[in-house]
């Protein structure tokens, strides 16, 4: 197909920024916002109705960071700031253990008692982000230190590992690809907002690990989990994939790319990109399937086969940032192809916002819009990235 042209750019650019702001915001805002105890109410059904009141921390701080980076970088609406400052003092407030281990919370009541704490830090990672870019829209010192000393406690259990709770033992030891990437966007959004002089020491790091362990040029992919030499475990985990995981993880890569000008970076994150692509694309249904295995074998996982919403939406800034940065018109015919994909599976005309959930042919498998996972993160940002990369 060919490239798009700049009438076609400029359509879009429009069209990411109004569904954002006329229809995707309208969904959360003013219904989300917990006016008794703070923070957001995120577990929706379809119509926006409230189906459980318990919150989510990732979500408490996901949806902080895009209320506080709409209003820096969007329109500096005063409800957007007050709504972010809502979910930024209940973190405050509930998020963390302070009379404990002083890690944060995964699962709070609705009054911030706590539930669950998980063994990893991606609770802090979203805070973190979110302290930043609030901090930037407020003007607010005391949590761009409050971000910072966080992203240094991240960078304390990327580094040890061993003062979080174990998940296996030691017989068969691996690292994920989650840690790595996160974090190396949690710099990114630093850098971007407050500043942190540590941030591309620390994403040269990051990038240097998946490049070094998680990406296999001989094999063709980038694993989800490896040893923590980098090589291959063959067994179920070991060898099982994620491509939409793998996609969103090549475009931090061509993000980071785009601000160094670099075209090493830029042929690492397309690589990246086609090769999860090609490895995750549905020829039949279309879509992402959401786990493959590396040697074509069954996956263990029986949601394996099932369309979920957020790969989706990484896949779609992947591939117009690609575009972007190259001008391949390869990825304008993807981008073009997972956005219409997107369109008729998870987008709801009736009631705003995205199914978060289909099986593989594409029937809806439940209508939740929130929950503990699904919020107002994954597509408001890929509508707010997109509609920036094209300035909108």
């Amino acid at each position: 197909m060919p490239a798009y042209t700049q009438q076609q750019l400029a359509d879009l650019a429009a069209e990411y920024r109004s569904t954002l702001v006329d229809e995707v915001l309208p969904f959360w805002l003013p219904r989300s916002l917990d006016t008794e105890h703070g923070g957001y109410l995120i577990s929706r059904d379809r119509d926006g109705s409230l189906v459980d009141d318990d919150k989510s921390v990732w979500q408490q701080g996901r949806f902080a960071w895009l209320l506080a980076t709409l209003y820096r970088t969007v329109e500096p609406r005063a409800e957007w700031l007050g709504a972010a400052r809502s979910g930024i003092d209940f973190l405050r407030a509930h998020g963390f253990d302070r009379g404990g281990d002083g890690r944060m919370y995964f699962h709070l009541t609705r009054d911030g008692r706590p539930l669950r704490k998980r063994r990893y830090y991606f609770s802090e990672c979203f805070t973190c982000i979110a302290l930043a870019a609030y901090a930037e829209a407020a003007g607010d010192e005391g949590a761009a230190e409050e971000a910072r000393a966080l992203f240094g406690r991240c960078l304390d259990y990327y580094q040890h590992p061993e003062e979080l709770p174990p998940k296996f033992t030691e017989v068969r030891p691996a690292k994920a690809i989650g840690a790595p990437m996160i974090l190396m966007n949690v710099a990114q959004q630093l850098r971007e907002t407050i500043g942190d002089e540590r941030a591309d020491t620390w994403i040269g790091r990051f990038i240097a690990e998946i490049r070094d362990d998680f990406v296999k040029p001989e094999l063709g992919c980038v694993m989800e989990q490896v040893a923590p030499d980098g090589s291959i475990i063959d067994h179920f985990d070991g060898r099982t994939l994620n491509p939409g995981h793998a996609i969103e993880c090549a475009w931090f890569v061509l993000h980071e790319a785009r601000h160094r000008g670099d075209q090493s970076l830029t042929e690492l994150g397309c690589q990246m990109l086609d090769w999860m692509w090609e490895r995750g694309w549905d020829r039949e249904y279309g879509g992402l399937l959401y786990y493959t295995d590396l040697g074509g074998k069954p996956v263990q996982e029986y949601w394996h086969d099932m369309k979920f919403w957020w790969p989706h939406c990484e896949a779609e800034i992947a591939t117009l940032l690609a575009y972007q940065l190259t001008g391949d018109t390869r990825y304008a015919d993807r981008h073009r192809t997972v956005r219409a994909y997107n369109l008729r599976t998870f987008q709801d005309r009736e009631h705003g916002e995205w199914f978060g959930y289909v099986h593989r042919d594409g029937r809806l498998s439940s209508t939740l819009k929130g929950n503990m996972w699904k919020g107002p993160f994954h597509m408001p940002r890929m509508l707010w990235y997109c509609g920036q990369l094209l300035g909108g």
